[in-house]
């Protein structure tokens, strides 16, 4: 809409709303003339006249009317501003009608306007912005806080009070807070109405939520309308409604809801700023039960001593001008008037202490309009009026409502929100909103020097009573009470129907999907009218993606069935829990020959025997002779090398006897872990696939097989760049067997790349003629699609956590995926269960110990042995001596000491024995000779 001016006649696009102005202009005998008079730039007018426009019988008029005549008080009482200029104020009502309201606009600025205050109603201000356009006057709005007025096009519009984009942004982080997904907006279908619901869905689309329902109605609608339109509105599946509505009409949207039971528990009411502006403006005491549980927000004004003594003031201003009547009136709005007037006093003085003056010129485009009864050559243009907006834009100072100061965007700085709840003592705060922390429970200036968190985690707000009283935030959402169930999709599978499939009962379908679903619905704590609808011509398994595009159209509600969650559905649905997990596996399949295990077997010498009788009958045959057996030192070393092999001589010593013990064990080890893992590499080898995993299937060229329908396809192609051409699409198990027994030289496939609970099935109903080799390469899940943003979703996921916690997940699978053969699915990979030295260097350890130990025992004893023998054979050795030459003597004793150790160490135990008794017998025959000589 707008006010257009045409060369043949004018034609005016006008609305009849709701208006308020408020316009500076120069008294008569301040016309040009006063203004030229003096061509010095420091020359002031002696004084300038405001008008004001506005609908006197409104909740903001009554509360700007006094507030405007306070500021011109206070104005002209202040030497400080304006310095000998006068301000003086002219009064019109424009009766809440848009048209009278813009008549009343051109004559006031027929009188050289300066600068405009208002309107209040956004609908008028979006008229008069091209009038100020056009005549370079700014516009100052106290009221109007329609988003779109701040939009390029308006250039000479500036708001003094709050834009209603904050506002919208607050309820967006509100239903985010309560964790909502949907709203149903009720407002009336103006620029203000409109344009504030289209930024409310903008902001709630940035938190994944959304309008599902809009409901507008005509300004001035009655109850009737009303009354059909919330009617409409409560068929919807959303309980959380937003009422962005004018405050002289809009209770009566809560009384129409109060008659239709819809202030009840499960719902919750959000108004905008228009309800505490009724609210506070004075409101019959039984408004209140109409408004239980309302959750509203309201222009933020921190607390200041400025503020409070205009509150105290406000008895006396509404006795005065009321002439006798109630006391109320008083709201933000108020404060928003002082303000706007102090606003443009400031300026001007500011713009008359710059050496600027005010002057007028005529229009061009205006002339020509001579011929018609409106006089429109009458309006001027403000020439220094871009000048003047300037310093409005750049003024800094703190009033009643907080510091007025303005972005880029002429905005106001620090946009900050009451948040309020209405409960049976009447209004209550909860907290605040700001868009530099959102939602704290202490007021927003006391975070301003520190940096913005806007964070989850930061998020607090006081408790809440909602309507029915209940302080438990409500669910939000109900199944639309439209007569309509919700649309089930089911894959209409050819194979593995026990996951899902169709069925002659009561609901259409049956399996362990279906099971899973009912379980999980039966859970939640309302009820959910449903129909399973199936998906599929029954010939061949449907494809999973279409299926889940069916739900991201509309076309159905939810989609259950084995449904594998990947990323690229996520973008389109919303999944819940999975309920099984899954991944995709390479199968790389093939026939085991059943008579190797039994060739494989014979070259090793067994027949029948299990692998550990073999080893002990092997070693059980073996005896051992250790190295203190008779015979000399060089037949003494082979004999140990030869006991150490075969271990095959009858042992002696207890010494030799522990160390026997200790290799037979090690020896029987050895034996038995030899024959096993030659007996399994022998046989895993005979495999008849080349393809051992993943990294094999890629980069051969043989055939792949997947299941019809499955993602499976899809993720070979995009994922892994594997050619179309090698994959198969295999219907059923038969298809499966068939094309596997068939090999990719008959036609087949090499392998088949399906997800794990198929194969499991698979390799059961083949009783385990099959495995598979290589990992399970992807992780994922099976889940039920839902539309996006369903709150269904949310509820369903807990359904299942709960099913899985109380075991009836396990308890429904076991019912309907029980198999006869329960095969093992991976074969492991040879070559990592090798056997080497290092998996015996345990064994080995142990036995260097023992050995390390009895060879020192027998050293020790060896030589404690040869000690005693010594004295026996030293008269030979003397002799032996005194025959060598001097120079060889030394030579001959070590070599005679080596002789006799080695002597000694080949002599058998009982011949020492002997040797030693002998000695000792000779010892004591000695001494007792010696003792009968004396």
């Amino acid at each position: 809409m707008g006010f257009c001016v045409m060369i043949s006649g004018v034609s005016m696009g006008l609305m009849f709303l709701c208006v308020s102005g408020f316009w500076v202009l120069p008294t008569e005998g301040a016309g040009r003339e006063s203004f030229l008079r003096n061509s010095s730039f420091s020359s002031r007018p002696s004084s300038v006249n405001v008008g004001a426009l506005f609908t006197y019988d409104s909740f903001i008029g009554r509360a700007a009317k006094p507030a405007f005549m306070v500021a011109i008080e206070d104005v002209n009482a202040d030497q400080n501003i304006l310095r000998g200029t006068k301000l003086n104020i002219v009064f019109h009502d424009s009766n809440c009608s848009g048209f009278v309201g813009t008549m009343g606009a051109l004559q006031v600025m027929e009188n050289k306007v300066v600068a405009a205050i208002g309107p209040q109603s956004s609908g008028i201000a979006h008229l008069i912005s091209h009038v100020a356009n056009e005549l370079h006057v700014p516009l100052l709005s106290f009221a109007a806080t329609d988003p779109t007025l701040s939009s390029l096009q308006y250039s000479y519009f500036l708001r003094s009070t709050q834009n209603d984009y904050f506002q919208m942004n607050a309820i967006a982080d509100f239903v985010s807070y309560c964790r909502w997904r949907e709203v149903v907006a009720i407002f009336v279908d103006d620029e203000y109405g409109r344009n504030g619901i289209s930024v409310l869905g903008d902001a709630l689309a940035k938190k994944r939520a959304k309008i599902s329902y809009k409901a507008a109605f005509r300004p001035g609608a009655d109850k009737s309308s009303l009354h059909d339109l919330l009617v409409s509105a409560n068929l919807m599946e959303s309980r959380i409604f937003v009422v962005h509505v004018n405050p002289d009409s809009g209770l009566n949207v809560f009384s129409v809801a109060k008659s239709l039971g819809m202030m009840e528990s499960g719902y919750v009411w959000i108004a905008t700023d228009w309800l505490l502006t009724a609210w506070d403006s004075g409101l019959d005491p039984k408004t209140m039960d109409l408004l239980q549980g309302v959750v509203a927000f309201r222009h933020y004004t921190p607390e200041s001593n400025e503020k409070r003594r205009f509150k105290a003031r406000w008895k006396s201003l509404r006795t005065k001008e009321t002439s006798g009547g109630d006391d109320d009136g008083f709201n933000s709005y108020a404060m928003y008037a002082y303000d706007t007037v102090w606003l443009v006093a400031r300026a001007l003085d500011v713009f008359f202490s710059q050496g600027n003056r005010v002057t007028f010129s005529t229009d061009p485009n205006l002339r020509k309009t001579n011929g018609t009864n409106i006089k429109f050559s009458a309006l001027s243009v403000f020439n220094e009026g871009e000048r003047f907006l300037q310093v409005i834009h750049d003024m800094n100072y703190t009033g009643l409502t907080g510091p007025i100061q303005f972005d880029p965007e002429k905005n106001r700085i620090n946009p900050a929100y009451d948040v309020i709840n209405i409960n049976s003592r009447g209004p209550h705060r909860v907290g605040y909103w700001s868009n530099h922390t959102g939602f704290s429970v202490e007021p927003p200036e006391t975070f301003y020097s520190k940096p913005p968190n806007t964070s989850v985690e930061h998020q607090r707000l006081n408790e809440i009573i909602w309507p029915g009283g209940v302080t438990k935030p409500p669910r939000g959402w109900v199944f639309p009470d439209n007569g309509e169930p919700l649309k089930i999709g089911v894959p209409n599978r050819v194979s593995y129907k026990n996951y899902a499939s169709e069925e002659k009962n009561q609901l259409g379908v049956k399996g362990y999907c279906i099971d899973i679903f009912e379980a999980a619905v039966e859970l939640l704590p309302y009820p959910v009218p449903r129909t399973y609808i199936l998906y599929g011509d029954g010939k061949r398994n449907p494809s999973y993606d279409n299926l889940v595009n069916e739900v991201a159209s509309n076309n159905f509600d939810v989609a259950v069935g084995d449904i594998t969650i990947v990323t690229n559905r996520t973008k389109f649905v919303d999944f819940t829990q999975p309920f099984m997990e899954s991944g995709l596996v390479v199968p790389s399949f093939g026939f085991l020959n059943t008579g190797l295990m039994k060739s494989s077997v014979d070259l090793l010498g067994v027949k029948s025997s299990p692998f550990s009788g073999l080893a002990s009958q092997q070693c059980s045959s073996l005896t051992v002779r250790t190295p203190l057996q008779t015979g000399t030192y060089k037949t003494s070393s082979i004999r140990v090398f030869y006991i150490l092999v075969f271990s095959g001589e009858n042992t002696v010593s207890t010494l030799g006897r522990f160390v026997l013990l200790i290799w037979l064990f090690v020896v029987l080890i050895i034996n038995s872990s030899y024959t096993a893992s030659l007996t399994s590499i022998l046989t895993v080898q005979q495999l008849t696939s080349r393809i051992e995993g993943m990294d094999s299937l890629i980069t051969s060229s043989e055939p792949i097989g997947v299941q019809d329908g499955t993602f499976a396809y899809k993720y070979l192609v995009n994922e892994l760049n594997i050619a179309p051409s090698r994959i198969i699409p295999l219907k059923n198990e038969e298809d499966y067997l068939s094309a596997l027994q068939l090999g990719p030289r008959g036609g087949g496939v090499a392998a088949i790349v399906d997800e794990l609970p198929y194969i499991k099935a698979l390799l059961s109903n083949s009783n385990c003629e099959f495995r598979t080799v290589g990992q399970e390469f992807t992780r994922t899940g099976w889940g039920f699609a839902f539309q996006r943003d369903s709150p269904l979703a949310v509820d369903m996921s807990t359904a299942i956590l709960q099913l899985s916690e109380e075991g009836k997940l396990e308890k429904i699978r076991k019912k309907w995926l029980t198999y006869s053969h329960e095969c093992s699915v991976q074969i492991a990979d040879t070559e990592n269960y090798q056997l080497s030295v290092q998996s015996f260097w345990g064994l080995f350890l142990i036995c260097g110990i023992v050995w390390f130990i009895a060879l020192t025992l027998f050293c020790w004893k060896v030589f404690w042995q040869c000690q005693g023998l010594r004295p026996e054979e030293e008269s030979d050795e003397v002799r032996v001596s005194e025959e060598a030459s001097s120079s060889r003597s030394g030579r001959s004793l070590r070599a005679g000491s080596f002789k006799d150790l080695i002597k000694v160490v080949d002599k058998r135990e009982v011949e020492i024995k002997e040797m030693l008794q002998q000695k000792s017998s000779k010892k004591l025959k000695g001494s007792q000779s010696s003792a009968e000589t004396p």
